[in-house]
C-alpha cells in the first residue's frame, strides 16, 4: 500500500522542513494505476501515525474524521466503518485502525497523499517554496503509481504543481495536463475540503463525484 523506495528521501526532507520531533508521512492506498490519486497539502501532528511511538503505517488523515466522512457520502466506506471512525477518538485510532481504513482506501482504487510529506506542529500555511522542494520527489511517486487521474486540494497545492495561478472556483469539473515523463496526467483542482475549507465541503464532495463518474479506467 506504500512506496517503501521513497522513504529514505522523504525522511531527509522531513529533517530539513518538517518538524524535527516527528516523522514524514506517506503515501498510501492502491500503488498500481488507481482510478484516482488525492493530494492534500502537507500532514500535521494530529495525524497519530506522525508520532516516533507509531510503528505502523505512517499514511495520511488517520487522526481526522471530516475527510473519512465525505468518502462515506461518496459510497467508498459503509455505514459500520464510517460509525466506527467517528465513534473513536483520535488517540484510540490504532494500528488495526489505520491498516483496515487503507485497505478499503485501496480496494476502492484510490491512492492518497500530500504534495508535502514534511509533518508540522499545526495547520499554519507553509510557503511555496517547501512545496517545490517536493515536486521532484513527488513526481517520481506520481510516476511509479500512475493514476488515472488526480484530485489536487485548494489552490496553493494545485497552483504549485502545475505550476501557474490556480483558483480552484475556476475549475469545477475542468482539469489541466501534468506531464510526467512523457505521459500525461488530468490533474483536476478542488476545494480543499478539511479545515476551514470545510463550508465547501459539499462542492468538494460534488466535483469528486463527478470526476469519478466521468472518468473511465
Amino acid at each position: 500500500m506504500q512506496l517503501t523506495h521513497l522513504f529514505p528521501t522523504f525522511d531527509a526532507l522531513q529533517k530539513i522542513y518538517g518538524e524535527k520531533t516527528l516523522d514524514a508521512i506517506y503515501g498510501c492506498g492502491k500503488i498500481d494505476k488507481p482510478k484516482v490519486c488525492l493530494v492534500f497539502m502537507n500532514p500535521t501532528a494530529r495525524n497519530a501515525a506522525a508520532n516516533k511511538q507509531w510503528k505502523w503505517i505512517k499514511a495520511p488523515r488517520i487522526s481526522t474524521k471530516n475527510v473519512w466522512n465525505m468518502f462515506h457520502q461518496l459510497g467508498f466506506f459503509d455505514k459500520q466503518f464510517i460509525d466506527e471512525i467517528n465513534s473513536k477518538k483520535p488517540s484510540d485510532r490504532d494500528y488495526a485502525f489505520a491498516e483496515k481504513a487503507y485497505k478499503k482506501v485501496a480496494e476502492n482504487n484510490i491512492y492518497i497523499t500530500n504534495l508535502s510529506k514534511a509533518t508540522q506542529i499545526d495547520a499554519r500555511p507553509l510557503p511555496n517554496d517547501v512545496f517545490r522542494n517536493y515536486l521532484d520527489i513527488f513526481k517520481q511517486e506520481i510516476d511509479t503509481v500512475q493514476p488515472q487521474v488526480i484530485i489536487t486540494f485548494g489552490n496553493q497545492v494545485s497552483s504549485v504543481l502545475l505550476d501557474q495561478n490556480i483558483k480552484v472556483w475556476e475549475y469545477r469539473k475542468r482539469h489541466e495536463l501534468l506531464d510526467i515523463n512523457n505521459k500525461k496526467y488530468k490533474v483536476f483542482p478542488v476545494y480543499y475540503p478539511v479545515g476551514q475549507g470545510m463550508r465547501n465541503i459539499k462542492i468538494a464532495q460534488e466535483d469528486i463525484k463527478w470526476i469519478l463518474d466521468n472518468q473511465t479506467i
